[in-house]
């Protein structure tokens, strides 16, 4: 095969890989809006709060060390020890939980029948308010994140590609930690789906999504629900964060990666599990593959920044509800 051919199916494959992460984003967003109509800004934050509590714990760190130190003259840090990565996951999305509990209980329960904007202001300063607890808890320096997930290029892979081309082709090049993103994204979609669907509380959760007093009408909490969509947007934030975290260190720019998925959205629908994954899909080839063709070549390069959000800008031209969004119909 041609060796301009090979390395396209590469930037494809990649491009595939990376559109998994910006869904695994996506997807918090619309778990909650889902549930609630609530477009949570803080969604990107709480992905950064939950890599930032993983290192923190796995590290044995002193929470809030830098404000007692300042504040009492000590000099304390850590505490002497390291938990294992299973356990400092488990004890992480403990916190989301109780992260998610504060959440409905201080903020959003007194919200209830508000304006969609009002909500959206609440969420954008649950965002920096996140983000300022988290530098206050752990410290704003970056973090390395190791919890076992291989990474770099898979040498197999390479060595079985290898001889598709020419000599300027040496294999396939697919990073080992896009490829765990990939099958945990799978599962973690088709989880979701299975939970909507067949467990009570999935039900209730749609439940609540159609019509938020025809549910409680029917018995169903609306409070539970909130506190279980936001759990659950907590438990995706962790799994973003983990392997964001692992692929490019846990720093605060990390927050920045639901920026990305807001395209994403745009493209599958804010009410979609399985429009997200696409959608995310879409994005992560389409900007890869417009810089290995157009980009790079004719464009100076550096088009990965802005062709998701022009991508997107087409959609909400021609199809504002995204592929798989439900179309909004008001009889006047």
């Amino acid at each position: 095969m041609p060796d301009q051919f090979l390395f396209a199916i590469e930037v494809i494959l990649n491009g595939l890989m990376a559109g998994v992460l910006y869904a695994l984003v996506a997807l918090g967003f619309v778990l909650i809006y889902k549930a609630s109509g609530i477009f949570n800004y803080a969604q990107g934050v709480m992905a950064l709060f939950a890599a930032l509590t993983l290192v923190g714990i796995m590290e044995g760190q002193v929470p809030f060390s830098h404000l007692i130190n300042a504040t009492f003259g000590t000099d304390v840090h850590h505490f002497g020890w390291h938990v294992p990565a299973l356990l400092a996951i488990f004890l992480t999305m403990l916190v989301m939980i109780a992260l998610a509990w504060c959440v409905q209980r201080f903020v959003f329960r007194f919200l209830v029948g508000q304006e969609p904007i009002i909500l959206f202001m609440a969420t954008i300063g649950l965002a920096y308010f996140l983000e300022g607890v988290g530098d206050l808890m752990w410290g704003s320096d970056i973090k390395t994140l190791d919890v076992g997930l291989p990474q770099g290029g898979s040498f197999w892979i390479e060595e079985m590609t290898v001889g598709l081309g020419g000599d300027g082709f040496y294999g396939f090049f697919i990073d080992k930690l896009d490829i765990i993103a990939t099958v945990i994204a799978v599962l973690l979609v088709a989880g979701l789906v299975a939970f909507a669907q067949y467990t009570k509380q999935g039900r209730a959760m749609r439940a609540v999504a159609d019509d938020h007093q025809a549910a409680l009408s029917v018995g169903v909490s609306l409070n539970f629900i909130w506190i279980l969509v936001w759990s659950l947007a907590g438990f995706v934030a962790l799994v973003a964060g983990i392997m964001w975290g692992a692929k490019s260190g846990v720093q605060f720019s990390l927050s920045l990666i639901a920026l990305k998925a807001l395209p994403v959205l745009m493209l599958g629908g804010f009410t979609s599990i399985p429009g997200a994954i696409v959608g995310g899909l879409i994005i992560g080839v389409g900007e890869k593959l417009f810089e290995f063709l157009i980009g790079a070549p004719f464009l100076g390069g550096a088009t990965e920044n802005w062709f998701a959000y022009m991508l997107a800008l087409l959609f909400l031209v021609f199809r504002p509800q995204g592929l798989f969004g439900e179309k909004i119909i008001e009889r006047v």
